[in-house]
């Protein structure tokens, strides 16, 4: 007997009661065309979502291919994925619009941008059959060595933070797309990436209260899911983190915020929680604390099955309440209800009549075939291009220059995000081909050899320095500021925060997304 095959051995729960538990699970899987048996039985048994990421997705024709499969096993299937733009998307491959980044929307600040990006990646999502988006990030930026949230988050200020998390969940709202304010209740305080460990948020309550502003706005706008956070805030609960709490789940946000919606947990085979708790006894935990769905997004069903069987166990020993898994799971029902069928009639056009999306881009759009309505596939570089920001005034500014050898240095790609590892040298190229360059996404064998091959490579042109977040990366702060004494004249450009005690001769972008470098290669060579 396996997990796959059948529950873990007891006696049977009644039927409906079953098939609550099952609504409780998001799952990942592996494929872009077949669906895993193991899956279809978890879908035949009540399986309440299913998460995509890269490895679903192949392009348009694929993915909605894929998205009416699933639906064609149980109707009221929620198909999600994470959505935030910028450099965070797993749809590249299927023609997602290219939007900036959240920081870049918050620097613009001007919320019918921000809901225009929204409405774009929104109608993408409901033209491939997807009809639930883990984006909005509501977490507030605060610790300059936070390593997960920072360019994904609007700001700082949790006041300009709000009003674009309300625009974006507004647009999302508007296309029938289900939005997702996450990490509740904030991820923006810590220096530790719950991906890889526990997170621990040492603030008091007076200063936490100032990040629940923008989880307040998301209530407010009518999200209909939370995403709560593997963060222990030893100021609201010092035994557990976020996810698995009552006094913050139950407590917090439904009895004072009054959020009524679906929470739904972050992943549980990340380390903060896989390694303290298991994912199995995560999802027990998370369901008595008061979340509604919780997140399996390896693609390895045995792991979901596992998690499934947990809380089918302490079910029958009582330990987890029968009343707890029938709130949440009609929680769940009604979210189903709501956003299950996908609202743009493009995806129920005939395939044939849609060779690839691009037709939904742009004023074209309104004559596509079955379209409700298309996007603007302009409005993410619009946005890019005005969030750019260096010197132009007290002095004249190091830009444009052409024929520039372009260094540019970033870290590998997030696994479990999948930015797509865009680099600037590429975009500069498109406008300027005489340009040369270097990328680098590590630490160099031989740090002194390339700094001294880049420099005679160099001579006789232009130099341009990028980094991305060097705070954290002392590889990329050394090697730029060994290049910085051999060329004093190398023209700045930061393609993620900027640094303390930045000049305001560098070039900032304020993300990594393609069009964020795009608007960036403009202005540093003039295009």
């Amino acid at each position: 007997m396996t997990h796959s095959e059948h529950a873990s051995v007891g006696p049977a729960l009644p039927r409906d009661l079953d098939e609550a538990v099952h609504r409780c699970l998001v799952a990942g899987f592996e494929g872009t065309t077949s669906i895993p048996d193991t899956l279809k039985r978890l879908i035949d048994r009540g399986l309440g979502g299913v998460i995509l990421f890269t490895r679903n997705v192949r392009d348009v024709r694929q993915v909605r291919e894929l998205t009416r499969a699933l639906r064609a096993v149980r109707p009221d299937l929620l198909v999600a994925i994470d959505n935030e733009g910028g450099g965070i998307g797993h749809l590249v491959n299927a023609g997602a619009p290219e939007v900036p980044g959240s920081w870049a929307l918050g620097v613009v600040d001007d919320t019918e941008v921000t809901a225009r990006c929204a409405d774009a990646l929104a109608g993408h999502l409901a033209s491939l059959g997807i009809t639930a988006s883990y984006a909005p990030v509501a977490d507030l930026q605060h610790h300059p060595r936070n390593p997960i949230v920072r360019t994904r988050s609007f700001g700082a200020d949790p006041h300009l933070v709000s009003r674009h998390v309300h625009a974006w969940i507004t647009a999302t709202e508007a296309r029938g797309i289900a939005s997702c304010a996450k990490h509740f209740p904030g991820h923006g305080g810590t220096v530790t990436d719950s991906h890889h460990d526990m997170a621990v948020d040492p603030r008091p309550y007076d200063e936490l209260d100032l990040d629940l502003a923008p989880f307040r706005a998301a209530v407010a706008a009518g999200v209909p899911m939370l995403m709560s956070a593997h963060v222990v805030f030893p100021a609201l609960d010092p035994d557990r983190p976020a996810t698995l709490s009552p006094r913050i789940l139950s407590g917090l946000l439904r009895d004072e915020l009054g959020f009524d919606g679906v929470l739904v947990s972050d992943a549980l085979e990340m380390k903060a929680i896989a390694d303290r708790y298991g994912e199995a006894a995560g999802a027990r935990l998370a369901l008595a604390a008061g979340a509604d769905q919780v997140i399996v997004a390896v693609p390895d069903l045995e792991t979901t099955v596992a998690c499934r069987d947990a809380v089918l166990d302490a079910l029958r020993t009582g330990a987890l309440p029968e009343q707890r898994v029938r709130e949440a799971a009609a929680r769940v029902l009604r979210l189903a209800e709501r956003y299950s069928t996908p609202a743009d009639s493009v995806y129920s056009a005939d395939l044939a009549d849609l060779a690839d999306l691009a037709d939904l881009a742009g004023p074209a759009a309104q004559a596509a075939p079955g379209a409700v309505a298309g996007w603007d596939s302009g409005t993410g570089l619009e946005a890019a291009r005005r969030a750019v920001r260096g010197r132009t005034a007290s002095a004249p500014a190091p830009w444009p220059v052409r024929g520039a050898h372009v260094v540019d240095l970033f870290p590998p790609p997030h696994p479990a995000l999948n930015w797509g590892g865009e680099d600037l040298l590429t975009e500069v190229l498109v406008i300027d081909p005489a340009a040369t360059g270097t990328a680098l996404t590590e630490a160099p064998a031989d740090p002194a050899g390339l700094v001294a091959g880049i420099l005679r490579r160099a001579e006789g042109s232009a130099l341009v320095v990028a980094v991305h977040d060097a705070e954290l990366y002392p590889w990329q702060a050394e090697l730029r500021d060994a290049l910085l004494a051999g060329r004093p004249d190398a023209v700045r450009v930061s393609t993620g925060l900027p640094e303390a005690g930045d000049a305001d001769d560098v070039l900032c972008s304020y993300g990594r997304g393609r069009v964020n470098l795009r608007a960036v290669a403009e202005v540093l060579v003039g295009g």
